[in-house]
């Protein structure tokens, strides 16, 4: 079995799980829904492609920097009779970065990271409107569990955002991942079932979160104490 990682980073990203009708909403972190139909487009795949496989990939994500929540408004008129449609909200994550993995036979990860190198249909974070900042791989597929990636992997937070958190060389990052058989996790529904824009489908998935700690690459060095000579003479 393989890790794929990868880094999602933007300007704005969008995550839906429960967005209906005018309001669309974004959850915290990259959805496994989104990542895939994100996979699935990087191999060329057409929307009313079965997803079974790329669903079945044991899935995480890691919260580099949980970016903030902004929202907009949209208007637009209907196509065919140019009647203005309702006006619609529209929520984001403005300068977020996330590191997501899949997990699975080495032969499919090994194609997905092929995939994401050269794509066929160009990526987004969760909306069209939503193009990543940076190339999507962190590197060739690795050896898991996929938990094992999540803790290895260098912090990706933009160095902006590190400065701001440098008052520790170690920093506590939260990891969201598929649970394991019989684990119990907090439900949500994305879980991708059909992508077929005629009749999407999703089905509940269980998420457990865990704590990881990443060193921060620019915190200095524990600083040496002066050196006193007087020190060597001893005496009371």
């Amino acid at each position: 079995m393989s890790v794929l990682p990868l880094v999602l980073a933007g300007p704005l990203q969008s995550w839906g799980s429960a967005s209906r009708f005018a309001r669309r909403t974004t959850e915290n972190a990259p959805t496994k829904s989104g990542v895939v139909g994100l996979l699935a487009a990087a191999l060329g795949r057409e929307r009313t492609a079965d997803p079974t496989d790329l669903a079945a990939l044991r899935f995480g994500v890691r919260i580099d920097q949980p970016g903030v929540r902004v929202r907009d408004y949209q208007t637009a008129r209907h196509l065919v009779t140019d009647v203005s449609m309702p006006v619609s909200e529209r929520f984001y994550l403005a300068d977020a970065v996330f590191v997501a993995a899949v997990e699975g036979d080495d032969e499919l990860v090994g194609a997905l990271y092929d995939a994401v190198r050269s794509p066929v249909f160009l990526p987004y974070l969760g909306r069209r409107s939503c193009p990543p900042s940076r190339p999507l791989d962190l590197g060739q597929p690795v050896p898991g569990p996929l938990e094992d990636v999540l803790r290895g992997l260098p912090w990706q937070a933009a160095p902006w955002f590190r400065r701001s958190k440098r008052s520790t060389p170690d920093i506590a990052l939260t990891a969201l991942l598929d649970a394991q058989g019989g684990t119990d996790g907090d439900l949500l529904r994305d879980l991708p079932v059909s992508f077929d824009p005629r009749h999407r489908r999703y089905a509940l998935r269980a998420v457990t979160a865990d704590s990881v700690t990443v060193r921060d690459p620019d915190a200095r060095r524990e600083r040496i104490p002066d050196h006193d000579p007087l020190l060597a003479l001893g005496g009371d």
